[in-house]
């Protein structure tokens, strides 16, 4: 499954655009009692990646259908032990957006480049 996230996360990123979790599960596949549980699981799992890297946070491309536009509040917390400052949660979430767009605009994390 983390091969099939990478892969739509990079599409998203490249295209500029953000996808709800219930949307993300459906485009992988995933059904059934705790899918939303697995896709933030395999989404922390890349948010680890990511800051291993040093790239922004693919995950700030996910959000939360009743969420105005930002991911769970899952992904903050995650980010926050990650080591990332939150406390804006709207301002932290465009700034990785922005540096997700300058990545791929390069093609850094675009898996199909490098």
């Amino acid at each position: 499954m983390i091969a099939a996230l990478e892969d739509r996360l990079a599409r998203l990123c490249s295209s500029g655009e953000t996808i709800t979790y219930g949307a993300l599960a459906r485009d992988l596949g995933l059904t059934g009692p705790g899918t939303i549980s697995q896709l933030a699981a395999a989404l922390e799992h890349l948010m680890e990646h990511d800051a291993a890297a040093g790239h922004p946070l693919r995950a700030a491309i996910v959000v939360g259908r009743l969420n105005n536009g930002l991911p769970a509040p899952g992904f903050f917390a995650k980010a926050a032990a990650l080591g990332f400052e939150v406390s804006d949660p709207a301002e932290f979430v465009a700034r990785e957006r922005a540096r997700l767009a300058s990545l791929f605009a390069q093609n850094r994390l675009n898996p199909d480049h490098g």
